[in-house]
C-alpha cells in the first residue's frame, strides 16, 4: 500500500499547536482514521465542495476536522468545536 502523506494548512496548524497533550492523542487518531479511510467524513456540498468534514470526539467533546483528499495526500484544513467552524472554513 503507498504511503499517505498528511499535510497541514496554517489554520490547522495553529489550532493542533494550542491543544494539551491529551487533545492532542484525539487528534492523532482522527486524523489516522481519516488517512487510512478518506470517505469516513461528511462530503460538503455549494461553496464547500471538495471539502470533508469528520466528528469525532475530543476529550468527551465534540470536534470537527476539516480535510480535501486525494489518493497521495490528506490536506487538514481546520480544526476546532463547531461553533463558528463552517464560517472559518469558508474563509480559509
Amino acid at each position: 500500500m503507498p504511503t499517505v502523506q498528511a499535510l497541514q494548512s496554517a489554520s490547522f496548524r495553529r489550532a493542533y499547536k494550542r491543544l494539551h497533550a491529551n487533545q492532542k492523542a484525539d487528534v492523532d487518531a482522527a486524523v489516522r482514521t481519516i488517512v487510512d479511510d478518506p470517505t469516513v467524513g461528511e462530503a460538503k456540498k455549494g461553496d464547500l465542495a471538495g471539502v470533508f468534514v469528520y466528528k469525532f470526539k475530543c476529550v468527551g467533546q465534540l470536534a470537527l476536522l476539516a480535510y480535501e483528499y486525494d489518493p497521495a495526500t490528506r490536506l487538514l484544513l481546520l480544526l476546532g468545536s463547531h461553533e463558528n467552524f463552517y464560517r472559518e472554513l469558508k474563509r480559509s
